[in-house]
């Protein structure tokens, strides 16, 4: 009985492997810059916030502060109410979040899986509804806010930020809807299933990496808006954290630059600890999506 002999597999040269090696540390090199191009904006506005106010006024900045102090912070809760507008921020980020992506789910199911004049329409809208200048539609708005009497009201504030980012909202998930595969559904309809329980059972789990990065992003985008918040929002108990920063600037531009740095490090605070608790959530959730797949 033979035994067959395996070729070994063909030599790389030299040159080739010190290219790849080449490559990849260019990638590399590339990569750390753009973490760093990334981190720097805020290890300089923590760095900022814990430097006391003669260090600050220094003519040469430092990189990190001398003397580090709390007293920027004592201040900035002092002087502004910053946990009622970080709740009120939260209240109304995490609201227009949840209720744009719950609208957004069937209405990109439907755009994306019934190809018709209709839905070509709606996307054409999308796409459109996303070049309007800010300006232009807080008139409307303002005006349709008044009549149902939510002017200067968290409810209101929270029907503008749905309505702005219900378009964003349509045309993530549509990606996500297409992607999955039409088989599936086609076999749960063999079984009897409806088109809801299609839905909810067989294309909704698969949507859950779409979910939630939909929701992330509509949550950041709601909490860092500040053009509508300060239109609308006039009582100082309403006002949420973008708002409640621009105090810390004086009429005459003059900034207020501890105090500022700490009240805009907290700010930053809920946006990355959503990040980081629905990120393990994003990972598992492609995970089950591609075994389902």
């Amino acid at each position: 009985m033979s035994v067959a002999k395996t070729t070994p597999p063909p030599a790389v040269p030299a040159r080739t492997r010190t290219l790849r090696a080449a490559g990849r540390t260019g990638q590399y090199l590339a990569l750390l810059g753009y973490l760093v191009f990334l981190g720097f904006p805020l290890l300089w506005l923590v760095s900022t916030s814990f430097k006391s106010p003669q260090e600050l006024g220094s003519i040469d900045p430092t990189w990190f502060p001398t003397d580090p102090t709390l007293e920027n912070y004592r201040t900035a809760f002092d002087t502004q109410p910053l946990l009622r507008s970080a709740l009120n921020s939260l209240l109304v980020a995490g609201s227009s979040a949840l209720i744009a992506v719950a609208i957004a789910v069937p209405a990109a199911y439907v755009m994306a899986r019934y190809r018709s004049r209709l839905s070509r329409a709606g996307n054409a809208w999308v796409l459109v509804s996303q070049m309007f200048p800010l300006v232009l539609l807080i008139i409307p708005l303002f005006l349709v806010l008044r009549n149902l009497r939510l002017i200067d009201s968290l409810p209101g504030l929270t029907l503008v930020y749905v309505v702005w980012s219900l378009p964003f909202c349509l045309w993530m998930l549509q990606g996500y809807v297409r992607a999955v595969p039409i088989s599936l559904e086609e076999a749960a309809a063999v079984d009897g299933a409806s088109r809801l329980r299609i839905l909810t059972n067989v294309v909704l789990p698969l949507l859950t990496p779409g979910l939630v990065a939909t929701l992330m992003f509509s949550f950041v985008l709601a909490w860092n808006e500040f053009f509508f918040a300060l239109v609308l929002l006039k009582t100082p108990e309403n006002q949420t954290m973008s708002v409640i920063l621009n105090h810390f600037i004086g009429a005459e531009g003059a900034a207020d630059l501890g105090p500022l740095a700490a009240a805009s490090f907290l700010a930053t605070l809920p946006s990355l600890l959503f990040f980081a608790l629905l990120q393990r959530r994003l990972v598992s959730g492609m995970l089950a999506g591609a075994v389902k797949g």
